[in-house]
């Protein structure tokens, strides 16, 4: 085994928090996890243990988000990864969606990701080493998904702040990693990690087609295995110089490329006007 490491997963209780939890254990690695529900997360991954540390969090709480981190701390002496992994989609166009459930969704991906963030830090600046790994998707890099606005935006919120965040922590020898899966075979397309609009339009045709190609299609045949995605994950947090950058899943790669080409594309043909913006050059006496 490598240097064994203590880890500080939330969302751990479904998908790939909960197989990381296993797979952490079975390589002697010492975890912490966390769930809204605490009962489900024991049923899932098994009761408290020397190497497994269950934590009930309320992630929109700052205090009790505190008291998880000062909790495996205590138990385990120090966190050598921290693994951002709570969150759930979001279904709906933009104008169907209200102010509330967009609050919502960016309270839990976002918010609940900054909290982990700020109370996880101090602890990794006093070790001078660490590593954040801060779960996006392919859809926090391409946003062109009908009735994934809202969640679109929380994951490229959660790509910016990682990417500010990671030259913030270098100087205190702290890694940032953001994971982009693309589509796997996790319970990520289901009711309780997956929500709907309250009040849909019929006039959303292509969102209402996203919603059934989703639940109905490829729900249960993505392409994606999590078990390796995982391993992958566990394989990138123990190297020495980790990508700020992982994608997982060739859908994901194929996606990013196509997103890096639309943007080379208008760059190209616009770059007449993008360079045309700044101030003259000064009239030469």
């Amino acid at each position: 085994m490598e240097k064994q490491q203590v880890w500080f997963i939330t969302g751990a209780s479904k998908g790939f928090g909960l197989e990381l939890v296993k797979q952490l254990r079975q390589q002697g690695h010492l975890v912490a996890a966390t769930s809204r529900n605490v009962a489900e997360l024991r049923q899932a991954a098994g009761p408290e243990a020397a190497d497994f540390l269950p934590l009930a969090v309320e992630l929109a709480s700052e205090a009790s988000v505190g008291a998880a981190i000062k909790a495996t701390v205590a138990q385990f002496g120090r966190i050598d990864v921290v693994a951002n992994n709570a969150g759930y989609g979001q279904l709906g166009s933009l104008e169907e969606l209200s102010d509330a459930e967009a609050r919502a969704n960016f309270e839990v991906n976002v918010f609940g990701t900054l909290n982990v963030v700020r109370q996880a830090l101090p602890q990794l600046r006093r070790q001078q080493s660490g590593h954040i790994l801060n779960f996006s998707s392919i859809a926090g890099i391409m946003g062109q998904f009908p009735g994934w606005g809202i969640y679109c935006a929380t994951k490229f919120a959660v790509e910016g702040l990682s990417e500010s965040l990671s030259a913030e922590v270098a100087p205190f020898g702290v890694k940032v990693t953001i994971v982009e899966p693309g589509y796997f075979r996790t319970n990520f397309l289901e009711s309780g990690s997956l929500r709907t609009a309250e009040n849909q339009l019929d006039e959303y045709t292509l969102v209402r087609e996203s919603e059934a190609l989703h639940t109905q299609q490829i729900k249960g045949s993505q392409p994606g295995d999590p078990v390796k995605a995982v391993a992958a994950i566990i394989a990138v947090a123990a190297a020495p110089n980790p990508p700020l950058h992982l994608l997982l899943g060739q859908d994901a790669y194929d996606m990013a490329n196509v997103k890096i080409k639309a943007m080379q594309d208008d760059m190209a043909q616009w770059k007449h006007v993008t360079v045309a913006t700044g101030f003259a050059e000064a009239a030469t006496a």
